[in-house]
């Protein structure tokens, strides 16, 4: 039985304009360039001023040499896109893993980092490693059978050079991709060929045999190099745990020989394609959206508006729509260009609107979190972060929470020392003994500090390092400094010490 009803629902939904609002919102200003490019070319009704077909007295011209047809040949084309467009290791914990709960993945960890970092990225252009591995691949003289085997193990090497198939599953996938049949004895003994290309190092299928490949790479054998080979070998296990005296009485070797052997181990490179991915790299500069100075001691703000080009609506097309709504709409041609016309020049309009309250919003989002950090812009000091999470931001400048989540989410701030992501200013606070809440990403600071102060030879455990800091005021439980120590990707005590 069918039953008519009526019924009263509240919805809130976003407009097309809105959702394009809050993207526009969240690009960053070096996307924003495009984005805008984008536009100018979907719609002719919104142009440039740094265009330099523009006439700067145009607006003196009539539609005396502007035809009509033009704009509706525009419109047959553009039709259908008239709907808004959506678009050098300082230590060896660097090296090894342990299986112990507490002790973070840090088997292929580098540290390549500087003080410099903050105000750059690093971006490496992909030189071809598999490239030069084929190249190496044809001065061997194989036969077609081991040259599809060896392009097919070179084709498994990750991007930091090591072989990410066993030997087993690459002669099943031989057999089964490739209707090669095969064994591990021809595998291996092609691998071994690769195993000494260049870089040294390349085609492990662990860190073990990266640096064995590396050490046996060197044409002169020291006893140095001769002792960090048979270590590696024999006593792996000990070495990444630091079992020093384990390793002295069981090869009766002295501490100095051990330090002069662990010395060589460090000048390897456990993640081999790296050197080789920075042939020919390039850095890229991150174009910062704030700009954040000091003068006279107070704090200045700026928008970064870097190639960002100033935008106006047509003229001709804003001369066109006037006279053809002065003119009669019998003529359904005319119709449908008056329509596309004001269609284009609405658009142009909503989207020059839309940029300028992105920039409104991102002003005050910023300025509020400058206005919060103060003491960290004026000192460029970690510690003086305040606790600081996104509904404090939103709550002051009286928006959505998601609307600061987009500004935050990928922006950059240039100051005097140095150019930070926004989220490096956001944390969350922990109390003090005396009922202070400090920012989390000070206690990181002054942990890090202790870490980097200890005595090697008696590194301190995470039970002290919490000790240090209730002495400080700061009560923090063992399992919470372990967690923040991961996240400085700092080893254990254990594998902090040095001989």
């Amino acid at each position: 039985m069918l039953k008519q009803s009526q019924q009263l629902r509240l919805l809130q939904k976003l407009s097309p304009q809105q959702i394009q609002l809050m993207k526009l919102i969240q690009l960053p200003i070096s996307e924003l360039e495009q984005r805008i490019k984008e536009e100018i070319e979907n719609n002719p009704a919104l142009e440039s001023m740094d265009d330099p077909d523009i006439d700067n007295n145009e607006q003196d011209n009539v539609i005396n040499d502007f035809d009509e047809i033009d704009v509706f040949e525009d419109y047959n084309t553009n039709n259908q896109d008239n709907e808004i467009v959506e678009n050098n290791y300082d230590d060896i914990n660097e090296y090894f893993n342990d299986d112990d709960d507490d002790i973070p993945d840090y088997k292929l960890y580098v540290n390549n980092s500087s003080d410099d970092d903050t105000s750059n990225f690093q971006y490496y252009s992909n030189y071809s490693l598999i490239d030069s591995l084929i190249e190496q691949l044809d001065y061997k003289n194989l036969n077609e059978k081991e040259r599809i085997i060896g392009e097919y193990i070179i084709g498994n090497i990750d991007d930091n050079g090591y072989l990410q198939r066993s030997v087993d599953a690459i002669v099943n996938d031989l057999l089964y991709i490739r209707a090669i049949q095969t064994d591990q004895k021809e595998v291996e003994k092609v691998l071994n060929i690769i195993q000494q290309f260049d870089p040294p190092g390349i085609a492990a299928r662990n860190l073990q045999e990266c640096l064995l490949l590396q050490l046996k790479a060197i044409p002169q054998k020291t006893p140095e190099v001769l002792l960090a080979i048979e270590i590696l070998e024999n006593y792996y296990e000990e070495f990444t745990k630091k079992h020093y005296e384990h390793i002295m009485k069981k090869a009766n070797i002295s501490e100095e020989q051990l330090k002069s052997a662990i010395s060589e181990i460090l000048k390897l490179n456990p993640k081999p394609a790296n050197s080789q991915a920075q042939v020919g790299s390039q850095a890229i500069s991150i174009i910062p959206d704030f700009i954040i100075t000091i003068n006279d001691g107070e704090l200045e703000l700026t928008l970064n508006n870097y190639n960002i080009p100033y935008l106006r609506t047509s003229k001709k097309y804003e001369q066109l729509y006037d006279s053809l709504s002065k003119q009669s709409n019998d003529d359904p041609k005319r119709k449908e260009t008056l329509q596309f016309v004001k269609q284009k020049i609405d658009g142009a309009k909503w989207f020059i609107n839309a940029l300028e309250q992105r920039q409104n919003t991102l002003y005050m989002t910023m300025k509020a979190i400058m206005e919060t950090q103060k003491d960290f812009f004026l000192t460029g000091d970690d510690t003086k972060l305040k606790p600081m999470i996104l509904k404090d931001i939103a709550d002051k400048i009286k928006m959505d929470i998601s609307t600061v989540s987009r500004v935050a989410n990928s922006k950059y701030v240039a100051t005097p020392y140095g150019t930070f992501l926004l989220k490096h200013f956001f944390s969350d606070s922990l109390e003090t003994q005396s009922g202070e809440e400090v920012s989390n990403k000070k206690i990181k600071a002054i942990l890090k500090e202790l870490i980097e102060n200890e005595d090697k030879f008696n590194p301190l455990t995470d039970d002290e390092l919490a000790k240090i800091l209730e002495e400080k005021g700061y009560k923090i439980a063992r399992r919470t400094i372990a967690k923040y120590r991961e996240q400085l990707k700092l080893p254990v005590a254990r594998l902090r010490k040095e001989l």
